[in-house]
């Protein structure tokens, strides 16, 4: 479990990898790119990004932008 804040402006890069995401949003307004289209996301929001499904998180406001991120244990990236 990770927790990303990404200020006003900010965003991750669009990527892509074999394993799956569960992603609670605990505060902000933010924007989710998935199945090729961008939604509004904001506190309370969960979103669930498939393993190898494209995606990006961006700041959509004027605050902080505070999501937590789950993955699969035993993944290399951590």
């Amino acid at each position: 479990m990770r927790v990303f804040t990404l200020e006003p402006g900010g965003f991750t890069p669009r990527h892509a990898h074999e394993w799956e995401h569960e992603i609670f949003v605990h505060s902000g307004i933010g924007k989710v790119f998935q199945n090729g289209e961008w939604r509004e996301v904001t506190s309370g929001t969960v979103v669930f990004i498939p393993g190898n499904e494209e995606h990006q998180f961006m700041n959509g406001g004027g605050d902080d932008f505070v999501f937590i991120c789950l993955i699969p244990s035993g993944v290399d990236e951590i």
